[in-house]
């Protein structure tokens, strides 16, 4: 329910009456995960459980705890004439309890704190993983902007005031401060995503070793093949390893064709992800085997 928080809120301060339905076990491929929401008002949907393969059963399951029906579970999967009727007909299982929202569902979500679904199910809050932009320029404004997205608290630091704005980096941080200075003093951990966008030989390389040597998820650095030759002798004079500089993504980014701001912060946030899951990053046409890697995912 998290992933849609701001909506059912919204709803519910709306005056809206609302019932919300839950992916409380996935088996085999699915295109959504457990925990995965979708909320009915007898008018509109909030969200959605499948990708839109079982969404109109789910909405009938529903309205009818809408209409006083007491909340309980019900079951799509390969093997239901049900689901194929629908549109299951990835081979999945997936098993979804509806329930109205409570006032203590509110409260859950309001407060952040764990949601208690169904007695054999319990969504805790996602932890928020921060993305810091070393660089104040239209590169970076398209990629605060489409990692707030993705869920990432954002911040961007640049040691020019002029560039470092509100105006320009609306609903994201901005430190106006020495880059390496910031990165010294500031609370990372393994969840967060470092993109060195200026490449500025006043603080580059100390900049981008000092990231190195944290224990963060990503650490990328854009420029052209020429300053990724000038970045890697430099880190090198100043003693960074090979085996660090293996976890140094630069250029930064996946070969996508990319080269406006917007098409820039896609291919980055593209190779974040990928390292996040540790995966290939190749085209789903040139794999075998099952599209979702986690066959069988339970409460």
């Amino acid at each position: 329910m998290f992933e849609i928080a701001d909506r059912l809120l919204a709803a519910v301060d709306a005056g809206r009456v609302l019932v919300v339905a839950t992916a409380i076990s996935i088996e085999g491929s699915a295109p959504r995960t457990v925990g995965t929401s979708m909320a009915w008002d007898g008018e509109a949907v909030i969200g959605s459980i499948a990708g839109g393969c079982v969404e109109g059963a789910v909405v009938e399951a529903c309205e009818a705890v809408l209409a006083g029906a007491p909340a309980h579970t019900v079951e799509y999967g390969v093997s239901d004439e049900t689901a194929f009727a629908v549109g299951l007909t990835c081979g999945g299982i997936i098993r979804v309890h509806v329930q109205p929202f409570t006032p203590e569902l509110e409260a859950g979500l309001r407060e952040g704190r764990d949601l208690e679904v169904c007695r054999d199910f319990s969504e805790r809050p996602p932890v928020e993983s921060r993305m810091i932009i070393f660089g104040a320029m239209e590169f970076s404004t398209a990629l605060a902007a489409a990692a707030r997205v993705m869920g990432y608290r954002v911040t961007v630091v640049d040691p020019r005031p002029l560039f470092a704005t509100a105006e320009r980096f609306p609903g994201v941080e901005t430190v106006v401060v020495w880059p390496t200075e910031y990165l010294a003093s500031t609370t990372i951990d393994e969840r967060t995503v470092i993109c060195v966008l200026s490449h500025d030989a006043r603080f580059d390389a100390e900049l981008i070793a000092q990231a190195l040597a944290l224990p963060v998820a990503y650490v990328g650095a854009m420029g052209s093949r020429a300053t990724h030759d000038r970045r890697i002798a430099s880190l090198l004079e100043r003693g960074v390893t090979p085996a660090a500089l293996a976890a140094l993504h630069s250029p930064i980014g996946l070969d996508l064709g990319a080269s406006t701001p917007q098409e820039t912060a896609i291919s980055i946030l593209a190779e974040v992800l990928a390292a996040r899951t540790d995966t290939t990053a190749l085209p789903l046409t040139v794999l075998d085997g099952a599209i979702h890697t986690r066959r069988s995912v339970r409460a």
